[in-house]
């Protein structure tokens, strides 16, 4: 079983309009809702892989409760979400179908109090044991301290559950210290953490601050790994169009599951990318397109990366 842990959980509403254009009126042609949070995402897309997979984190108020039933339609997921006194957060997103881009919005989520803090702590350690894996994802909300991923880091090494970690900033920072077994960082992310904006140069450097290994998102350009095993690039074979909405949790999905099952890197590199690009393709913002995954599964291409001079 894999857990993943979403601290801020949200409730994703996707909008489409014709045309987007600032200081106007909009006729939105589709609205939909589902659960979000990047955990919730990586969980969704682990399911769909055939993983079985238990989710954590905070939840409150009628937007949590949409998020839990939304929960309930999703096969192979386990709601273990713990109860706050505040709301959960929304995301929108607008997507012009004109251009094709989209327009992110996320609210701040609920203030958690020292007493839910601690009480998630405890109910996260209780849930680490039979655990393959475990994915700490997304921001923090407010109340939770920067430090948090750090200590929830430490806290499954000491469990002996290898630890993902997909956030950024300060909460990055302060949990690449606690050596995770992965991070996965985006271009900007990777920059901020390490003043360096050549990639292989940065992914390195990660390394040497306490990651065991880092995959860095490089957006179109795919992903670049840097790992105690190797270093490898690996990207799709053609630009994609699309809704990038929950693209990197995909590529999350891709790596735990690579993590769980024990891949080589080249294969977990490979169901990385190609679940991101045909999460890009899908009409639903966060869920990927499995036709299209299938059909770009054998045609990511992996190759090996010299070391930075």
């Amino acid at each position: 079983m894999i857990l993943t842990v979403t601290l801020n959980t949200a409730l994703d509403i996707t909008y489409r309009v014709p045309g987007l254009r600032p200081h106007s009126s909009h006729r939105v042609t589709e609205v939909t809702e589902r659960p979000g949070g990047k955990g919730l995402n990586v969980a969704r897309v682990l399911a769909a892989l055939g993983h079985e997979v238990t989710v954590t984190g905070f939840t409150g108020g009628p937007t949590g409760r949409a998020v839990q039933d939304g929960l309930t339609a999703v096969s192979g997921v386990v709601d273990a979400l713990l109860p706050v006194g505040g709301a959960t957060r929304r995301t929108i997103a607008v997507v012009d179908d004109r251009t094709g881009d989209t327009t992110q919005l996320n609210e701040p989520g609920p203030t958690v109090t020292p007493a839910e803090w601690n009480a998630f702590q405890e109910a996260y350690e209780d849930l680490l044991p039979g655990v393959s894996a475990v994915a700490l994802c997304g921001s923090l909300p407010p109340g939770v301290p920067v430090g948090a991923y750090a200590g929830l880091v430490r806290t499954a090494r000491t469990a002996g559950v290898p630890v993902l970690l997909d956030t950024s900033g300060e909460p990055l920072r302060r949990a690449v210290a606690a050596r995770p077994d992965l991070i996965k960082p985006n271009a900007d992310e990777l920059a901020e953490l390490t003043g360096s904006h050549e990639p292989l140069r940065a992914t390195q450097d990660a390394r040497r601050r306490g990651a065991r290994s880092v995959v860095a998102s490089l957006g179109a350009e795919g992903l670049l790994a840097v790992t105690p095993e190797g270093r490898w690039r690996a990207a799709p074979p053609a630009r994609v169009r699309g809704n990038p909405t929950g693209a990197g949790d995909s590529a999350v999905a891709g790596l735990l599951s690579g993590l769980a099952e024990k891949l080589p890197w080249p294969d977990r590199l490979s169901r990385a990318v190609a679940l991101s690009a045909a999460t890009v393709l899908s009409p639903v913002a966060g869920e990927y397109d499995h036709r299209a995954y299938e059909e770009l599964l054998g045609r990511v291409e992996v190759r090996t990366e010299a070391s930075a001079a």
